[in-house]
């Protein structure tokens, strides 16, 4: 009876959120609409090398990201340091840490942040530079939480703040993310799905946006240097849509192989498919691979690929080691680099 309830709501819903996500079907692709772009750059280098399909198989720090659901599979303490080689020369950075609170759930703590470096201040008249520099920074700050309901269905929540500033400017927003596994009757296979960045919009506000305004230019004997400022419009941040579903149709002692494929509806972009999978070797060696953005018109992302290693040191206590690659077409490529700690 609490198979079929909890594969009822499952499908609710997932129904639910198709139903609502037609608002922002429509034949443009509404790409560069959405602000915080970050938020939608994967994070983990286990996760980028099998494809991005990761909603299903979520079981590590990074489901933080991914699927908080992801979070109820774990134990003890984990520590997880991402660092991404973007193109143009921009790196990222991803802290998680989760911590298992027994059999009332899993919390996670995240933290992400990019620095654009210094950048000259130009003007028509000072095309080559003013003498002033600026800088761009993203942050997000996110507390998450998942709870095994049953011993197949989990939950998990990832509220968060998000910041972005650039020169004398900044914005903010609260999001939510969310998610549900759910491991069906058939062996070794999990259903999920994950809804990113529901919540406030951003809007760039600051001493940029302060002007000297004449309100009758055409008249004397006025204050022609009266304060104002410029008005920025509000915009939404990237929401994403995941639904998934992770297979492992091979499991023995020494060697396991795993199989996933996650189809994604964004905010931003038209429709896609992510698949991936990773064969692990006596649970200390990885090799992975995938494919990004299957279907999507004019992408530049396409195969993946990576390995891992793992360490046990003393008792639980071991240190991963993860490395992905991903091709960006004519953006070249993006590498990524995990380290990992479990005890």
């Amino acid at each position: 009876m609490k198979t079929k309830l909890i594969i009822t709501v499952l499908g609710i819903t997932i129904f639910n959120s198709m139903i609502f996500s037609q608002g922002f079907i429509s034949d443009v692709s509404k790409k560069g609409t959405t602000a915080a772009q970050f938020l939608s750059i994967g994070q983990s280098a286990r996760a980028t090398a099998m494809g991005s399909a990761f909603v299903g198989v979520s079981d590590d720090p990074s489901s933080i990201f991914w699927n908080p659901a992801g979070l109820a599979k774990l134990d003890g303490i984990g520590i997880m340091f991402d660092h991404t080689n973007w193109f143009a020369g921009i790196n990222y950075n991803f802290l998680a840490a989760t911590y298992k609170l027994g059999d009332i759930g899993t919390v996670g703590l995240s933290f992400t942040v990019s620095n654009y470096g210094d950048m000259k201040v130009t003007t028509i008249e000072e095309p080559n530079g003013t003498g002033e520099v600026f800088t761009a920074n993203d942050m997000a700050i996110s507390l998450a939480y998942a709870i095994n309901l049953t011993d197949r269905f989990s939950i998990g929540f990832n509220p968060k703040f998000v910041y972005q500033s650039i020169w004398k400017m900044n914005a903010t927003a609260f999001a939510i993310d969310m998610g549900v596994q759910y491991v069906t009757p058939f062996d070794g296979m999990i259903l999920a799905m994950s809804i990113s960045n529901f919540g406030t919009k951003m809007q760039l506000l600051g001493n940029s946006n302060l002007v000297l305004h004449d309100l009758d230019p055409e008249g004397t004997g006025n204050n022609d240097k009266i304060p104002a400022y410029l008005e920025t419009n509000e915009w939404a941040l990237p929401l994403n849509f995941r639904v998934g579903v992770a297979y492992c149709p091979i499991k023995t002692a020494n060697y396991d192989l795993i199989l996933a494929l996650d189809a994604m509806h964004p905010s931003d972009n038209y429709e896609s498919v992510n698949f991936g999978a990773e064969l692990n070797f006596y649970r200390a060696f990885s090799i992975r691979g995938g494919y990004k953005s299957l279907f999507l018109k004019d992408s530049e992302e396409s195969f993946t690929l990576g390995f891992g290693v793992k360490q046990f040191i003393v008792g639980n206590l071991a240190i991963k080691l993860d490395y992905a690659y991903q091709d960006f077409g004519r953006l070249k490529n993006i590498q990524k680099f995990t380290l990992g700690i479990n005890f």
